[in-house]
Formats: C-alpha cells, sequence, structure tokens
C-alpha cells in the first residue's frame, strides 16, 4: 500500500487535523492510500532533542529527521500543515508546559555562562525559527512543482475575478528612508587584521582575524525611521477603513542571519 505522511503539529492546523484527516484517511482508504502522521510539533521537537533526561516510557523520535530523509526518496509524499516558526518565549512556555508534564528537560539559558549552558542552548536553538522548512523543503528557495502538477496548470489555468479599481490595498514598505537597505555599505578589508563593531562608540564585538581583501558589509536600522513610518501606516489604515496587517520575519531571519537579527 501506497503511504502518504501527514505531519501533526501546534496551534489552529492541529485542531483542524481531528476533524480533516479521518475525511481524508476515508477517501485514500478506498484508493489504497494509507495517510500515516509524524508528529513534527515544537513539542515534539524538543523531546526528541533530549532523549537523555527522558524515561524510556516518555522517549519520542526524532521524526523531522527522519522525513528528511523521506524527502530525498523518489517516493516520499508528505502533507506539511503549517507549523508554527517558534520564539524564545514560545520555545519557554512549551518547555514549561512539558516540564508541568514531568518532563525532565532543562530550562533555556538565555544568557548561558557555563559550556554546559551553552551546550542546552546550541541544542534548543535547532527548535526556534523556521526550523521544518529548510528539512521539507530541502532549502526554502526550492519549491519547484512536480511536472504533472504543472502541466495541469497550464492546461486548467485558474480564472481570478476582476481586479476591482480603485482597490484600498496596497503594500507598505520603508523605501529607503532609515532601514537596513539604505543604510547598508561594504567594504574591502585592505590587510588582513583587526576589526570591532561599534555603536555609538561602544564596542560590540571584535573581529581579530580579517584575512586580506576580505569583504565586510554591516547595516543598521532607524528607530526613529521604523517608527514613524509604522505610525503612518497606521493612520494611513484607519484614514481609509482598511484592515492593518504587520507581517515580522525577525524570527526566521534569526535562523538564516544570527549574526544581523540574533
Amino acid at each position: 500500500m501506497s503511504k502518504i505522511i501527514w505531519t501533526v503539529i501546534d496551534e489552529a492546523p492541529a485542531l483542524a487535523t481531528y476533524s480533516l484527516l479521518p475525511i481524508v484517511s476515508a477517501f485514500t482508504k478506498a484508493a489504497g492510500v494509507e495517510v500515516a502522521t509524524s508528529d513534527i510539533s515544537l513539542a515534539g521537537r524538543v523531546l526528541a532533542t533530549f532523549p537523555e533526561k527522558l524515561t524510556d516510557a516518555q522517549k519520542v523520535p526524532d521524526n523531522l529527521a527522519e522525513l528528511g530523509k523521506v524527502v530525498q526518496q523518489p517516493d516520499g509524499n508528505i502533507i506539511k500543515l503549517p507549523n508554527i516558526s517558534a520564539s524564545i518565549p514560545q520555545l519557554k512556555a512549551c518547555i514549561a508546559e512539558l516540564q508541568s508534564q514531568g518532563y525532565a528537560i532543562p530550562n533555556y539559558p538565555e544568557n548561558p555562562q557555563t559550556d554546559e549552558d551553552k551546550e542546552i542552548q546550541a541544542r534548543y536553538s535547532t527548535c526556534l525559527g523556521s526550523a521544518v522548512n529548510p528539512v521539507l523543503r530541502e532549502g526554502n528557495s526550492d519549491r519547484r512543482a512536480a511536472a504533472a502538477v504543472k502541466k495541469f496548470a497550464q492546461k486548467h489555468p485558474h480564472k481570478l475575478r476582476p481586479f476591482e479599481s480603485p482597490s484600498k490595498t496596497y503594500v507598505a514598505h520603508m523605501e529607503g528612508n532609515g532601514d537596513f537597505f539604505s543604510n547598508e555599505q561594504s567594504v574591502i578589508k585592505e590587510g588582513a587584521g583587526k576589526v570591532t563593531i561599534e555603536l555609538n562608540g561602544k564596542c560590540l564585538k571584535e573581529l581579530n582575524d580579517v584575512q586580506d581583501k576580505e569583504v565586510l558589509d554591516a547595516t543598521f536600522m532607524s528607530k526613529k525611521a521604523l517608527r514613524s513610518f509604522l505610525q503612518k501606516t497606521l493612520d494611513d489604515a484607519k484614514a481609509n477603513g482598511v484592515l492593518w496587517s504587520l507581517h515580522l520575519k525577525a524570527t526566521m531571519m534569526k535562523v538564516s542571519d544570527p549574526i544581523m537579527f540574533g
């Protein structure tokens, strides 16, 4: 029997699974296809990270690692539901809930002082941010559609209704006024040596092994400009009676670019 793996995750999609999965399973069973579940929720991934802290009855498999092998197989088939890009507050809440249920996992050390704390923080960091997507998509940039799906879409294009004009919907951005893009500068280091990263005269970090001709890139965002931009767009949304939606990607960026966003 062929098999489809259905991911078990957190929050609202997890609730939807309880009602939708039995329906999907009923249809696929008639076609000779099994739907199996795989827990890649934040709690499940946390428990899989510290197996030595758990009893034999509490231990869970590292399902994300196993799914990483499945996506490499030509017959691998996974239904990935939306999963949270966990922030540190979400991770700490998850840890506290698991501890309250008898799981002896360690606390998350935000400011590690010992080698043990640093190791614990490093292991927990694998659960933060968009940890699932790079594994199941084999990299966030690889979202190629299967040939059969592409051919079907070309043969049966989805028709959109006419776009209403004038529409009040628009996407706002800082337009280079005090943001990371406008302030970014790159330099080529002439000669090997030391470089310091300073903010308002305060040394934040020293780089002692910079190579000759190495490219150094730095930027910053103006807090005043950001606050002004957000207030301007909020006022405009209120004036025009439209929904104001703010999209923050810092959680994911902490994983992909920890130097800038960490």
